[in-house]
């Protein structure tokens, strides 16, 4: 997100070296004299009328003062600095607000998001917000970070090379959604499923508060000569409303977020954090967003200083408060609202508004009531980062996301009694700090893949390459010679963030330098079984280990954070039935003919584009989305779901628009209805579906329900969807049941060109595995 990536890793190592305990950031304490007085000081007021009050006592200069993330005390006021960004994409991150030293010298690190929505669990989800917000509010309390954090990042990940892809939940729009939904819950303390109130969703007290970013449509860094900060994406309607903004949707209206970032890109044209009908329009009139809006990182300056989009300073500044943003992050506000104020093109209520926004956040923290140990999550310190808890959370959440893509011959699990000598290879083998990814903070400890396969069988080991980026052969040999000693190897290759970060796109699927020399030499010398395990958050060409037959397994464990190692081994030795599912789709080579500028999903024949994601993409694939082996075996059944849906229509309602004209006849299925339509509010029905387990391990298994629209839907409907899904976990041989309330103008709608959703008439197929249910839509009178 920072504009100057390595600026801010050097800051953030200079604060884990040097940080000492502060004092949370908070005002209207008991000793604050004539102040505790003021209505902004009294909690029993209502927040509006707290937050007006504040308002009405700052002069201009220090409106302005509170519009960057790096807020000025108003010391007049009993006012501290408040530092608006924190990080928590997986963990308490490295971050300005953020220090790591003192009593608290880290924080439990989770499995990348890329991992953990591999795991297509919204418990799990909600667990890890929840632990999080935990550890942040601790944090704060102790004054070792604020109480706003920047997270999650739930962009879709349109192309396999984008260097953040790894920080989202995947491509699809729906898992996405849920993702974004349930860590918002979680880390804002809202139960797990709990609907709010109208009233609630604005003024509740917040833990911590989250916040969703990019607003919209971002998911390029560097590619050909183009950089994120003056990208034009040019986006279909159709392909904002069914892809890009869905998850952002549901951010607000079902996690009810507090904040939400605009993204560095323009949308046709349009920066986005100057964007009105996205900020105004769209976020707050239309999805009901309440909250602080952020800019990325000198995203401000950039509409002006690199686009020219703003013809002066001035008006960047203006353009971005008249379109709804409230917070700048980066300095540019400071420097230029009071020359913008002065020559009029922003004034008092531009101003107000933002601070507005601003304060009911600050004051939904609590950071206006006075001393933070004396309130809600008061209690909350030190012995509650890193606690015991957190860390096994983290462990279980490392093993549910670890997706099995290959198992010749039920070489997994290994049994210690057959395996006497395991040797562990490749440059990840031994990987720490990898396994974190980027957005990282220290964690409470480290637990390596060969850390973790040590504690089961003895080892011999060796690195095959200097780095991941493995530039020469010379460790080969030595690989080659440590792999024959053994009675199996495990081999972890893959990528890190010099491969795939924040301001670095890749140019290529294939793994890095001389790693696919090291696999296949090790692998031909080898006894088997030969594992390969790849750590990696973008997808990799490995189409010469899936047909290697002298490869038996391989494993996608992502960046598994703190306890990847535990898990790996776990999952090898059999301790733990690996369950996840792909959240991206993994592409041959040849993918990267396409050209990371084009944001349309859907294909274009006429120029040989052949879209993006699971949803749209019409060649090969070496993966598919979903794609997930078990040491079990699971089965499926539609127990309980009608095969007619009729919609009715009374003598004095008009036919809505017909899609077909076969014959001067209507047909019942020529029909559909626009998702507003009050109908769709009555039209549901429960799927139930029965799951047996008919292998002979336990395990947590996914289950993915997808809708096929019909073959007469708008031009542009999905291949398939998924609709819904849920985890459960299933001993040998036994069987469970879930039911999925479907409400067809929602999960079996489709999206026309120009962003309507509509639910067509017609035969709509539902599947779950290689298990399909068909259903007949159609109208009557």
């Amino acid at each position: 997100m920072a504009s100057i990536a390595v600026v801010l890793v050097l800051q953030a190592l200079l604060l884990f070296v040097t940080a000492v305990s502060a004092q949370p950031q908070y005002a209207c304490n008991s000793n604050s004299g004539s102040i505790q007085s003021y209505a902004f000081c009294n909690t029993s007021f209502d927040l509006s009328n707290r937050v007006r009050d504040l308002i009405s006592r700052l002069t201009v200069q220090e409106k302005i003062s509170q519009l960057v993330n790096k807020a000025s005390a108003v010391p007049r006021l009993g006012i501290s600095s408040y530092e608006w960004w924190q990080e928590a994409l997986h963990g308490i991150a490295y971050s300005p607000g953020v220090q790591f030293g003192g009593n608290v010298p880290s924080a439990t690190s989770f499995p990348q998001t890329i991992l953990t929505a591999a795991s297509f669990n919204t418990t799990l989800f909600y667990k890890i917000g929840q632990a999080i917000s935990t550890e942040g509010r601790a944090m704060y309390n102790v004054g070792n970070s604020g109480a706003t954090f920047w997270s999650p990042n739930i962009n879709i990940y349109r192309d396999p090379r984008w260097g953040r892809g790894q920080e989202t939940p995947g491509e699809d729009p729906v898992l996405s959604s849920q993702y974004g939904t349930y860590f918002v819950r979680g880390l804002q303390d809202v139960n797990e499923g709990e609907p709010y109130s109208d009233a609630s969703a604005g003024l509740s007290r917040l833990k911590v508060s989250a916040c969703c970013k990019h607003f919209t449509a971002y998911d390029l860094e560097s590619w050909n000569g183009v950089e994120r900060y003056n990208f034009n994406a040019l986006v279909t309607q159709q392909d904002l409303t069914d892809t890009y903004n869905p998850p952002f949707q549901s951010c607000v209206q079902e996690g009810h977020v507090s904040g939400i970032m605009c993204s560095y890109n323009r949308v046709n044209g349009v920066p986005t954090c100057a964007d009105r009908n996205l900020l105004t329009n769209t976020l707050r009139n239309n999805w009901g967003f309440i909250g602080y809006i952020v800019s990325d990182c000198d995203a401000v300056s950039l509409i002006y200083d690199a686009t020219k989009y703003a013809s002066s300073p001035e008006d960047a500044v203006a353009d971005v408060l008249k379109a709804g943003l409230d917070l700048n992050c980066g300095s540019y506000m400071t420097q230029h609202a009071q020359t913008a104020y002065q020559a009029g093109k922003i004034n008092d209520f531009d101003l107000d508004r933002a601070l507005t926004n601003l304060f009911i956040v600050r004051m939904r923290l609590g950071l206006f009531d006075g001393d933070p140990k004396t309130q809600p999550y008061g209690t909350l310190g030190k012995s509650d980062i890193c606690s015991d808890e957190h860390q096994q959370l983290a462990l279980e959440a490392a093993c549910q996301g670890i997706v099995l893509l290959k198992n010749e011959g039920r070489s997994l699990p290994l049994s210690q009694g057959s395996v006497k000598t395991l040797a562990v290879i490749g440059p990840n083998a031994n990987a720490a700090n990898i396994m974190l990814g980027n957005y990282h903070g220290n964690p409470c400890k480290y637990v390596t893949p060969l850390q973790g396969l040590q504690s089961y069988v003895s080892t011999v080991s060796a690195p095959g390459c200097a780095s991941v980026a493995c530039t020469g052969d010379d460790l080969i040999s030595a690989a080659v010679d440590t792999a024959t000693k053994a009675d199996a190897v495990v081999l972890v290759v893959g990528l890190d963030i010099t491969q795939e970060t924040e301001t670095h796109d890749r140019t290529s699927l294939l793994l890095p330098g001389q790693q696919q020399q090291l696999i296949t030499q090790v692998a031909s010398a080898a006894k088997v079984p030969v594992i390969l395990v790849i750590m990696c958050g973008g997808p990799v060409d490995i189409s010469f280990a899936k047909y290697d037959n002298r490869i038996s397994s391989i494993l996608w464990v992502g960046y598994p954070g703190e306890a990847g190692g535990v898990a790996i081994a776990q999952v090898i030795f059999g301790e733990y039935n690996p369950g996840g599912r792909l959240p991206v789709t993994w592409y041959p080579e040849n993918y990267t003919q396409m050209s990371m500028l084009d944001m349309n999903m859907r294909p274009n024949p006429s120029t040989g584009y052949l879209g993006r994601t699971y949803r749209f993409y019409s060649g090969p694939t070496l993966f598919q989305f979903g794609e997930g082996l078990s040491f079990s075996s699971f089965q499926y059944q539609f127990t309980s779901a009608r095969r007619r849906l009729s919609v009715f229509m009374s003598s004095n309602q008009s036919s809505s628009s017909e899609l077909h004209k076969p014959s001067n006849r209507r047909k019942p299925y020529s029909f559909f209805l626009q998702a507003e339509d009050s109908r769709c509010e009555t039209l549901q029905f429960p799927v139930k579906i029965t799951v047996s387990n008919q292998g002979s391990h336990a395990g947590s298994h996914s289950v993915l329900l997808y809708h096929t629209p019909p073959k007469s839907s708008p031009t542009g409907s999905p291949k398939q969807q998924l609709i819904e899904f849920t985890r459960l976990h299933l001993e040998a041989g036994s069987e469970s049941s879930v039911t999925f309330m479907i409400r067809p103008c929602n999960h079996l709608s489709t999206v026309k060109k120009d962003g309507s959703r509509i639910f067509h008439g017609g035969m709509h197929t539902l599947s779950v595995g290689d298990v399909h249910h068909r259903l007949s839509v159609m109208q009557v009178h």
